[in-house]
């Protein structure tokens, strides 16, 4: 399965987010989006979720050699920087809310308490409002949930920069365990974390989706070569 982009454009009155941009996304691979503040990666994902319609171009969910641009919502799986959580239910009662109402996507779901317990959420604070959470708390929730129901593609936006140490390193682990099934997508502005954790990096940069040469990830200046290229010539002209 893929996730194919053909020539998506995508404005705001008259700033040009994307320009005929094009890219396959495929699954069993982790994907990096970076971009400078600005570029269009939260815009990117809204317009795949389709949360935001696109102006021109496709974007299709491909199996072999059916092409599907009317997919389902469900096939998206999105973890938004900010958590999007009803805040006057407890952990326990949203997740035994969301396992009901996915009960056939979900193989032999586990108790609630138990989803909570592998993420990290103390038995304690399982039955606390989500309002009274902290932000990484709901965003541990919000991944666990996005993860039960193994969607074809997932988009994280910043999904780690809330979490711990201990926790970020609990869901990356989560994560490159689900990439045999979905395609994986996240943005993140730290190279680090998109160097340990991609196969793949794709710049969007200049209202495009650009590759980096994936056999460069792991090299010592890599962070030089990705700085260079999202920076325009003429601010590495007024800089110098």
């Amino acid at each position: 399965m893929e996730l194919v982009l053909k020539d998506v454009t995508k404005k705001f009155d008259e700033k040009v987010i994307f320009d005929q941009a094009s890219y396959t996304f495929e699954k069993g691979k982790i994907y990096g989006l970076l971009g400078r503040n600005g570029s269009g990666k939260t815009t990117l994902f809204n317009c795949i979720s389709r949360n935001l319609s696109i102006d021109s171009g496709e974007i299709a969910l491909q199996e072999g050699d059916v092409l599907e641009p009317d997919y389902p919502d469900t096939d998206i799986g999105y973890v938004y920087t900010t958590p999007h959580l009803p805040a006057f239910m407890t952990a326990a009662e949203f997740v035994k809310f969301f396992i009901e109402i996915n009960r056939e996507r979900i193989s032999s779901p586990l108790a609630p308490q138990e989803y909570l317990t592998q993420v990290g959420i103390e038995p304690e604070d399982q039955n606390r409002l989500l309002k009274d959470f902290s932000h990484g708390m709901r965003n541990k929730v919000q991944m666990l949930v996005t993860f039960l129901v193994h969607p074809p593609v997932m988009l994280l936006d910043e999904p780690l920069t809330s979490f711990d140490v201990v926790a970020a390193h609990e869901m990356k682990e989560m994560i490159l365990d689900l990439r045999k099934d979905s395609v994986i997508i996240f943005s993140t502005h730290i190279l680090q974390l998109a160097q340990d954790l991609c196969d793949e990096i794709v710049l969007l940069h200049h209202q495009k989706l650009q590759p980096v040469d994936a056999s460069r990830i792991h090299d010592k200046d890599f962070e030089e070569e990705v700085i260079a290229l999202l920076t325009d010539g003429k601010e590495a002209a007024n800089e110098s």
